[in-house]
C-alpha cells in the first residue's frame, strides 16, 4: 500500500556533518528526513510502498550515487533523486538526468538549493503518486466485470453497435444493452468516450 500522506526527504552520504547539516536544514524548512551512511543502508530500508525522495552522494565507499539510482529503478522504486557531489563533472551529471534525475547539486550548497531541489522532487512524487492511485482504481474497476461484460466492453470500445455485437458475441441486441450499462456503472463511465478512456488509457 502507497503511503500518500507526509513525504520523507531520504538522504544518503557517508558524510555524518553532511547528512546532519542538509537534515537540519530541511528540517527547519518543515520536511521529515531521514538519513543514511550508505547506498546499501537505504536499499534495506525502502520498498516500492516508499513515498519521498532520495538525495544521494555522488561519491560514496560501496554503491555510489549513480549505481544506486540506477538500482532504485531497477527495483521498481519511482522516489524521484537528487545527486549531490563535491567533484562534479558532465557526464555524471548526463547520466544523473539521463536517469531521471530532479536535480545534480554541487557542494557547497547556496542556502535554497537543497530546499528547492525537494520542492520540485516533492512535486514530481505527488504528481507520481496521483497517477499510480489512478491507475488502481481504474484497474480496481476492472476487475469487477464478469467475463461477458468485459467480452462486451472490448467490442464496443472497438466501435460495433449493440447489433453487430450482439451478433459477434451470438446473444440478443437486448442482452449487450444490459451488460453495456452495467459496465458503464462499474467504471463510472457516463458516455462511450469515458468508456473508451478507461478500457483503453494512454
Amino acid at each position: 500500500m502507497i503511503d500518500t500522506g507526509i513525504l520523507t526527504v531520504h538522504i544518503v552520504d557517508d558524510d555524518p556533518a553532511v547528512r546532519d547539516s542538509l537534515s537540519l536544514l530541511l528540517s527547519l524548512r518543515g520536511h521529515r528526513t531521514a538519513t543514511f551512511n550508505s547506498a546499501e543502508s537505504l536499499l534495506a530500508a525502502v520498498s516500492r510502498a516508499s513515498t519521498g525522495c532520495v538525495i544521494a552522494d555522488l561519491r560514496m565507499p560501496g554503491m555510489d550515487g549513480l549505481a544506486l539510482q540506477r538500482e532504485l529503478l531497477a527495483r521498481g522504486i519511482g522516489m524521484p533523486v537528487i545527486i549531490i557531489t563535491g567533484h562534479g563533472d558532465v557526464g555524471s551529471a548526463r547520466e544523473a538526468f539521463r536517469n531521471a534525475a530532479v536535480d545534480f547539486l554541487e557542494k557547497p550548497f547556496d542556502e535554497n538549493g537543497p530546499s528547492d531541489a525537494v520542492e520540485a522532487a516533492f512535486a514530481r512524487e505527488r504528481a507520481r503518486l496521483a497517477e499510480t492511485l489512478t491507475r488502481r482504481a481504474r484497474e480496481e474497476r476492472l476487475a469487477s466485470l464478469t467475463p461477458r461484460e468485459r467480452d462486451v466492453l472490448q467490442e464496443v470500445v472497438t466501435g460495433l453497435h449493440n447489433k453487430e455485437v450482439a451478433r459477434k458475441l451470438a446473444i440478443s441486441p437486448r442482452t449487450v444493452e444490459v451488460h453495456k450499462a452495467r459496465i458503464m456503472a462499474k467504471l463510472g463511465a457516463r458516455n462511450l468516450a469515458d468508456l473508451i478512456r478507461v478500457a483503453e488509457p494512454e
